[in-house]
């Protein structure tokens, strides 16, 4: 009996649908490009339990007659190539011939599909990959394709889908994605019977872009307009105060396609190089287009992932492009004049609210002031130590950092008892210790401090807030909703309290004490699109103490700014009733200590 044997057909098809069939938005992807190579204006998606009981794509395209739409199901088969020079040349997005089969053989599929010159359409029914019935049936031009019980056939994949949420998040991350490059075409998104997602089409892509990446950017976007060679590139880059912490906000398309391309994210960040803190991540949506014969599209089954032949060319082009627009944001008001379509043309801006809340935190700043340690509330330590019990500060700090049972360090009082020198470049104080002397970065101690009175305060329910008198207004994207809706009862118990107030918009109505007199919305969106990142397989506990992690950064004192002696004190008395008082919730060290010996090498006393 020979070991090599051909694979029959079924278990062929099952193979390549795991290369382009991964989730429900893979699906949805393909039957997207399907209907926007066939000259649709218009698609409507619906969805049902998060594509695993229903995705059903339909539009008003060219459609197929009864032969192609047969033909269509055999793997291979494709109206988008033709010669071999075809694949090093091509321009449309689907093009492998391998999708509807796929799709077929992990699911039921019903395709319902008429041109402008027949009377009927062709309906055709398959499950599990094997034809069940062809008939003709009346429906409009264009096609239409139902997809039920995705991997019913392969349960082992199924498994391995993750919740509904989750993969409503992905399939809306899909037509969103798909909507952007595309203000042609009006995209319409259906959950569960209930429409998420309407994008009628407009002639100006940054009404489109404006929809769907939000209206908080509404005066922040630079126009990108720059060719060069063969590259062209047009688009829009964001100011760097509207960066994020994920990539989520940098949407890359190259010939019409998304995709994902380490070349081109390196060539993004060096082109805010300087205008970024190390961690986050521009918001930008960049459309490159190259001649179809200097790009390879046929390196991934899902086509998310590009070859460039003048991988260097593409590079600099989008570096040169970047830095040219954000150029504008070095003259006041410069902006206007270089996304004038977005700024004037586009959508209204939210009613002004910073006015009337900066004349408020005036009348109040004496009393609520966000930066100044003195207000943090905090019972009275008991006496200091005495000289004579001073203990040894980094025995102390090790101990703070070990997870152990040993006496915690608010009995050990290690750091009240260092003598207060000062304060180095309003970011650093200085300290003299028995061994030496330590700084201290006051920002990253104070994220500590109120880490660990969120966590504590987050615990026992009991929160102090306080209720804005006028309201955040805060607008998410369509992934976004269904997160923060699951969050709400999170970020009520940390002291927030959030209220849907119509479409995209949420209102921010109270706010935790430590962040008082400090913007939320950046805050809230931060920590939604950590949890979207980071999933649901680190479970909520560890997803909260991202968002304490992310509060206490907000809220806490930052470098450059000048404190006072007392609240310097009051910070190491603070630092004394932490648990772990050595490193901040990010991971990096609150002190270092030079020690009395270091001193002496420096300068060449010791050996």
């Amino acid at each position: 009996m020979p070991k090599i044997r051909i694979l029959p057909e079924n278990l062929s098809n099952k193979i390549a649908a795991g290369e382009v069939v991964e989730r429900p938005a893979s699906v949805v992807k393909e039957l997207l490009e399907n209907a926007i190579d066939a000259e649709s204006t218009k698609i409507v998606i619906e969805i049902e339990a998060g594509g695993r009981k229903l995705i059903r794509v339909s539009d008003n395209g060219l459609g197929m007659t009864h032969d192609d739409a047969l033909l269509s199901l055999e793997r291979y088969a494709t109206s988008k190539i033709w010669r071999d020079e075809d694949l090093f040349a091509i321009e449309t997005l689907g093009f492998r011939g391998e999708a509807i089969p796929s799709i077929a053989s992990v699911s039921r599929m019903e395709m319902v599909t008429r041109t402008n010159e027949n009377d009927a359409a062709t309906r055709i029914a398959i499950s599990g990959g094997k034809i069940k019935q062809v008939s003709e049936i009346g429906a409009p031009v264009g096609t239409m394709i139902t997809v039920k019980d995705l991997f019913f056939n392969v349960p082992a994949r199924r498994k391995f889908l993750k919740t509904v949420p989750t993969e409503m998040g992905h399939i809306t991350d899909c037509v969103t994605r798909t909507a952007l490059v595309y203000p042609n075409i009006h995209f319409k998104l259906i959950n569960n019977h209930k429409t998420i997602g309407n994008w009628t089409a407009t002639p100006d892509i940054s009404h489109r872009v404006i929809d769907i990446l939000g209206r908080d950017l509404w005066g922040k976007m630079c126009e990108i307009d720059y060719e060069s060679h063969n590259v062209q590139l047009r688009g829009f880059a964001a100011a760097p105060d509207a960066s994020r912490t994920t990539k989520r906000g940098l949407y890359v398309y190259v010939n019409g396609r998304f995709i994902r391309d380490r070349v081109i994210d390196h060539a993004v960040m060096e082109a805010y190089h300087g205008r970024l803190m190390k961690g986050v991540f521009p918001v930008a949506v960049l459309f490159v287009r190259v001649p179809p014969a200097m790009i390879d599209v046929n390196v991934h089954p899902a086509k998310n992932a590009v070859r460039f032949a003048a991988q260097k060319q593409v590079h600099d082009g989008v570096v040169t492009g970047i830095i040219s627009a954000l150029k504008s944001l070095d003259r006041p008001g410069a902006i206007k004049k270089s996304a004038p379509s977005i700024l004037e043309r586009s959508v209204a801006p939210l009613p002004s609210y910073s006015r009337t809340a900066s004349l408020f935190d005036q009348s109040i700043h004496k009393t609520i002031a966000p930066s100044s340690i003195a207000v943090v509330k905090e019972p009275e330590p008991a006496p200091y130590a005495g000289p004579g019990e001073e203990v040894d500060f980094a025995i102390a700090a090790m101990a703070a950092t070990a997870e152990s049972a040993e006496a915690p360090l608010s009995q050990k009082k290690g750091f009240a008892t260092l003598r207060l020198i000062g304060q180095i470049h309003n970011s650093y104080i200085v300290c003299e210790s028995r061994q030496g002397f330590i700084i201290i970065d006051q920002h990253a101690a104070h994220e500590r401090i109120l880490f660990e009175k969120i966590r504590s305060s987050y615990s026992r329910s009991n929160t102090a807030s306080q209720r804005l008198l006028i309201p955040e207004p805060l607008e998410l994207g369509y992934r976004e909703i269904p997160v923060i809706e699951r969050l709400l009862a999170d970020f009520s118990k940390m002291g927030i309290e959030i209220e849907p107030f119509g479409g995209r918009t949420y209102m921010i109505k109270s706010v935790p004490e430590p962040l008082t007199g400090k913007s939320l919305a950046p805050l809230i969106m931060e920590i939604v699109e950590t949890v979207i990142e980071t999933g649901s397989s680190k479970g909520m506990e560890k997803a909260l103490d991202t968002c304490f992690a992310v509060m206490a950064c907000h809220g806490a004192i930052r470098a450059n700014q000048a404190l006072t002696v007392e609240e310097m004190e009051a910070l190491l008395r603070q630092l004394d009733e932490l648990n772990f008082p050595a490193h901040c919730p990010h991971g990096r060290p609150t002190w270092v200590e030079w020690t009395t010996r270091d001193i002496e090498k420096a300068f060449k006393r010791v050996v």
